[in-house]
C-alpha cells in the first residue's frame, strides 16, 4: 500500500478565527493579506496577518487529514493489519496536526484580542483621508521616492507604480505625520519617501469596510469533514 502524501499548504486556507478577524478589521482575509504584502498595515496588524498566516498552514493540515481518515474509512480499501496501521498513523498525524492548530490559534487570540478591545471601544477623532490623499498614500506604501530636477529644480514624488506625487501634497502629508522622508539621501539622487505608523493605520481606517458575512466555523475533529469554504 503506498505511503500518503504530505499535505499541501494552500494560500487561502480556512481556519477557525477567519470571521473574528474580518469583523475586527473590516476587512475580509484576502484583503488583509495583500495589505500584508504591500506594507499598508501597521505594526498590530502585521503581526495579527503573521500569524494568521501560521494558523492557515496549520489548519491545511488538519483538514489533509481528517480527508485521509475519511477515505480510509470509506471501503475503498482492503479491510486488514496495513489498514488498521495507517488508520492508527493518521489518527495520530491529525492530533499532532489539531495540537499545532490549536497552538498557532493561541498566537493569533493573543495578539487579536487587543484589537478587538480598541474596534469595540469609542473611535477617537481620527484623520479623515480624501480620496487624492488615500491614492497618494496607497502609492507611497508601494514604494517611492521624492525627486529635484537638476536643471529645473522642480521637486516630485516619484512611487514605484509610476505615480507622480506634488510636492506641496507630499508636504501636507508630512506635516500630518502620516509620511516621513529619507533625509541622508540627497534629493538629487532621491530620497525615500515611506508610511509612518500614523499614515498606515489612517489608510487602513480609511478603507475599512464592514463585513457581513456570517462565521463559518469548520469541523471539528471527530465529526464528518466537510468541504471547505470557497472564497470568493
Amino acid at each position: 500500500m503506498p505511503p500518503e502524501p504530505a499535505p499541501t499548504p494552500a494560500r487561502r486556507a480556512v481556519s477557525p478565527l477567519d470571521h473574528r478577524l474580518e469583523a475586527a478589521t473590516g476587512h475580509d482575509i484576502d484583503t488583509l493579506w495583500a495589505y500584508r504584502d504591500r506594507g499598508i498595515l501597521d505594526e498590530p496588524h502585521a503581526h495579527l496577518v503573521d500569524q494568521h498566516r501560521e494558523l492557515a498552514k496549520t489548519q491545511t493540515g488538519v483538514t489533509f487529514y481528517l480527508r485521509l481518515l475519511n477515505r480510509l474509512s470509506s471501503g475503498e480499501f482492503d479491510v486488514d493489519g496495513a489498514l488498521f496501521t495507517r488508520i492508527d498513523r493518521t489518527v495520530d498525524q491529525l492530533e499532532e496536526a489539531a495540537e499545532a492548530r490549536d497552538a498557532a490559534a493561541g498566537k493569533v487570540l493573543a495578539v487579536l484580542e487587543p484589537i478587538e478591545a480598541a474596534a469595540a471601544a469609542p473611535a477617537p477623532s481620527a484623520q479623515q483621508l480624501s480620496t487624492d490623499d488615500q491614492a497618494a498614500l496607497l502609492a507611497i506604501a508601494g514604494g517611492a521616492k521624492l525627486y529635484e530636477h537638476l536643471l529645473t529644480g522642480r521637486i516630485s514624488v516619484t512611487a514605484a507604480s509610476g505615480t507622480r506625487i506634488p510636492h506641496a501634497k507630499l508636504q501636507r502629508l508630512e506635516d500630518a505625520g502620516l509620511v516621513v522622508r529619507d533625509t541622508g539621501h540627497p534629493v538629487h539622487a532621491g530620497q525615500p519617501v515611506a508610511l509612518t505608523d500614523a499614515g498606515r493605520a489612517a489608510l487602513f481606517a480609511a478603507r475599512r469596510t464592514p463585513t457581513t458575512r456570517a462565521p463559518t466555523l469548520p469541523a471539528r475533529p471527530g465529526t464528518s469533514p466537510s468541504t471547505p469554504v470557497q472564497r470568493r
